[in-house]
C-alpha cells in the first residue's frame, strides 16, 4: 500500500508542477483540446445515429410486435453508445498522446531538465518518432480494448458484474493510462515497449496508484483535459522514480578512475609537467659539449693505416 501512495502522490506532484508552471499547463492542453473536440463530435454523431445503427443491426426483428422491436433496439442503441464511450474512455489518452507527441515530449523534457536533467533528445526524424509512438499506442490500444470488452460483457454477470468488475475495470484503465503517459520518458531512456510495460509491472502497486487516481479524476466532465498536462509531468516523475537517469556531470565524476569509463572518452589528459620541460629538452650539456667533440686528446691520429692511404 505504501507504494500506491507514492504513484497518488506522483499525480498530484505532476498536477502542482504544471501549476507553477502555468505557461507550459497552456502549452499542454492543446493535444487536449483538439482530441476532444473529436470525440465529442463522434459520439454526438453516434448518439443521433444510435436508433438507425440499431435497425441496421436488428433484421430479424422486423416481423416482430412494435413493443418487442421498440425494445430489442433500444438496448441494442444503448449499447452501442455504451460501447462508443468506453472505447472513447480507453482511447482518449492514447489519441492525445499520439496528436500532442511534439507537445507532451517538450514537457517531458522540461520537467527532466527543473528536476536534475534527463535523457538528452534523441537523435531521430519527427516521422519515425510519431509512426513509433502510433504503433507503440495502437499496440497498448488494442490490449485495453480486449479487456475492456472482456469486461464489460462481464458486467452483465448478477453481483459480480456491479462489485468485482468496475474495480477490475479502474485498475486495467489505470494501469493502461499510466503505460500511455510513461511511454516518452521511458522510451528517452531507451527501452522498448515490452521492457517499459515488464517496468511497470515490476511496480504495480505504485502504477496502479498513479493510474486509478488519474482514472478517477478523469470522470469528472473536463478534467482529462484540465489534468492531461499535469498527468503527463507526473508520469515523468514516476519515471525518474523507477527508472532513474544518471546525469553527465556524475559520469564525469567518476571516470577519474582506473579505465572506468564508457568508452567515449579520449584517453587520459596529457600531463604538462610531462609535455615541455625545458630542462629536459634544451639542456646544452647533453646536446652540444664542446668538450666531447673537439677534443684533441679524445682523437687518435693513428687509428688509420698509413698503409692504406
Amino acid at each position: 500500500m505504501r507504494d500506491f501512495g507514492v504513484g497518488l502522490r506522483f499525480l498530484f506532484s505532476g498536477q502542482r508542477w504544471v501549476a507553477r508552471h502555468g505557461r507550459w499547463w497552456a502549452f499542454g492542453m492543446i493535444p487536449a483540446l483538439i482530441a476532444l473536440v473529436g470525440y465529442v463530435a463522434a459520439l454526438v454523431v453516434l448518439v443521433v445515429y444510435a436508433g438507425d445503427l440499431a435497425a441496421w443491426a436488428t433484421p430479424f426483428a422486423d416481423g416482430w410486435s412494435e413493443l418487442w422491436r421498440n425494445a430489442v433496439r433500444a438496448v441494442v442503441a444503448g449499447v452501442a453508445i455504451g460501447a462508443g464511450g468506453l472505447l472513447a474512455m480507453l482511447t482518449f489518452t492514447a489519441v492525445t498522446l499520439l496528436i500532442g507527441d511534439p507537445f507532451y515530449e517538450s514537457l517531458s523534457a522540461k520537467v527532466e531538465a527543473t528536476e536534475g536533467g534527463g535523457p538528452p533528445e534523441p537523435d531521430v526524424p519527427l516521422w519515425r518518432q510519431l509512426w513509433v509512438a502510433a504503433r507503440d499506442s495502437l499496440a497498448v490500444v488494442l490490449r485495453a480494448v480486449a479487456f475492456g470488452i472482456v469486461l464489460f460483457l462481464c458486467g452483465f454477470i448478477p453481483v459480480l458484474g456491479q462489485t468485482v468488475v468496475p474495480v477490475l475495470a479502474l485498475c486495467v484503465s489505470g494501469y493502461y493510462l499510466t503505460a500511455e503517459l510513461t511511454g516518452t520518458p521511458l522510451q528517452n531512456r531507451g527501452l522498448a515497449q515490452k521492457e517499459r510495460l515488464r517496468l511497470l509491472r515490476s511496480r504495480m502497486s505504485m502504477t496502479l496508484g498513479f493510474g486509478t487516481g488519474l482514472a478517477l479524476l478523469f470522470l469528472v466532465p473536463g478534467a482529462t483535459v484540465l489534468a492531461m498536462p499535469g498527468a503527463v509531468a507526473g508520469a515523468t516523475l514516476l519515471v525518474r522514480e523507477i527508472s532513474p537517469y544518471e546525469v553527465e556531470g556524475a559520469e564525469e565524476d567518476g571516470g577519474d578512475g582506473d579505465d572506468g569509463g564508457d568508452g567515449d572518452d579520449d584517453g587520459p589528459q596529457p600531463d604538462s609537467y610531462q609535455q615541455s620541460n625545458p630542462y629536459q629538452q634544451q639542456n646544452p650539456y647533453q646536446q652540444s659539449n664542446p668538450y666531447q667533440q673537439q677534443n684533441p686528446y679524445q682523437q687518435n691520429p693513428y687509428t688509420a693505416d698509413p698503409r692504406n692511404g
